[in-house]
């Protein structure tokens, strides 16, 4: 903490002094301690530092001045502190100015001299970089019953281990508008940093072997999780700022009036027109098995060979509404489920029997991974789901 304001006044030599010092200059160096805060910010948007910068009215006599500004156990960055006086309208002709500064040593202080031309108080503002100030995001995201809109409420967790008391800080992390709390030693607390009503969420099926694997490998069934997929823009109800990385507590309605608990997932930073994926389990009610209905090699020169394949994906949807089931393939999986393990790039073509509907989702796939999507009717009431089979058709080329 801010050492207590003490007043240095060394007697004995102010009265060695005083035969041969004039009366007026008894007053040029005078050592003040700093008063009280008038003001504190502590900005929290950079990820590493946390910047903390001080108000205070410091009383001034004419002359040289030595402001002594100590910390006994703050975490403060000595190197990091700047002292800088603020023009005040009310004394036009009031100038004062930093001299140097000095560490004594030995201690967790350090002494400005400063020169005024008036006696008079200044206002000074005083910067330094603070440890020990730990933040984290957190979020609560809760669905409609229907889930197609979501209320996502942000936090920012904020614990002092600063050894240092902040009352009434005005407290800024980067975006939306500044908090002023106070800050305890050793405390913890939650900040509502903003709200964000009505989100348009998009909920996701997706069957991908490289991706989450099986199910049950013995019977080659997929395993299918579920995401609620947020885009970060003012279209869906964002795009104020970047989202950044935190756990998010998902809830959903009942449908009379209370919520139930979902789960919980790790949010990445997702910047604005980005889209934040958050994990809500396994689907039980979406089946997909996949096989290779064909894996034929033709060989083209010495050990080179071209491969034809046929993924095939036997899909049964027992949920009583229509959804659409994403599937994913790995070309360089593919590669390794015919025994070739390398990374080279593989150079494929998308064969004429293929039967997913549409080309590959063009903005998520890629040289390497290949998205669909396909859309899956209900089943119906009182009766076993309808199977719907698909084919994936590859042209693998000149692999050895």
């Amino acid at each position: 903490m801010i050492k207590a304001p003490r007043i240095h006044v060394i007697f004995a030599l102010l009265l060695l002094a005083l035969p041969i010092v004039p009366l007026e200059a008894w007053a040029r160096i005078k050592l003040i301690t700093l008063p009280i805060r008038e003001r504190v910010e502590i900005q929290l948007d950079h990820p590493q530092a946390t910047l903390v910068e001080e108000e205070r009215i410091v009383p001034l006599v004419k002359g040289i001045n030595q402001v002594d500004f100590s910390w006994a156990n703050t975490r403060i960055s000595p190197d990091s502190l700047i002292f800088r006086v603020l023009n005040d309208p009310d004394s036009p002709d009031q100038a004062v100015k930093v001299l140097s500064v000095s560490y004594p040593p030995n201690e967790n202080s350090l002494v400005w001299a400063v020169s005024s031309t008036h006696s008079g108080s200044a206002q000074v503002r005083i910067s330094y970089i603070l440890d020990g100030l730990e933040k984290e995001f957190h979020y609560r995201a809760t669905s409609t019953h229907d889930e197609k809109k979501l209320n996502l409420a942000q936090y920012l967790r904020l614990k002092n281990l600063a050894n240092e008391e902040y009352k009434e800080s005005s407290i800024s992390v980067g975006f939306g508008d500044q908090l002023t709390r106070s800050v305890g030693i050793d405390e913890t607390k939650d900040l509502l940093v903003a709200r964000y009503p009505e989100v348009m969420v998009r909920k996701t099926y997706t069957a991908d072997l490289a991706q989450y694997g099986y199910l049950d490998a013995t019977k080659k069934k997929l395993k299918i999780p579920m995401h609620y997929v947020l885009k970060n823009d003012t279209a869906n109800g964002l795009g104020k700022a970047a989202l950044p990385f935190g756990k998010t507590r998902i809830f959903q309605e009942d449908g009379h009036g209370g919520t139930a608990f979902v789960g919980e997932d790790w949010g990445k930073f997702t910047p604005r027109d980005d889209e934040m994926s958050l994990y809500l389990g396994v689907a039980r009610d979406i089946v997909v098995k996949r096989t290779i209905a064909r894996k034929e090699r033709k060989r083209i020169n010495g050990n080179l060979y071209d491969y034809d394949l046929i993924v095939k994906y036997e899909i049964e949807n027992f949920k009583e509404s229509p959804v659409t089931l994403d599937i994913g393939e790995t070309l360089r999986g593919l590669r390794a489920e015919l025994g070739y393990q390398n990374q080279r790039d593989v150079q494929w073509e998308l064969g004429p029997e293929t039967t997913l509907l549409g080309k590959p989702d063009g903005e998520k796939s890629d040289a390497d991974h290949l998205l669909f999507h396909v859309d899956l009717p209900a089943k119906k009431p009182e009766s076993k789901p309808d199977k719907q089979i698909c084919k994936l058709h590859i042209l693998m080329k000149n692999e050895w």
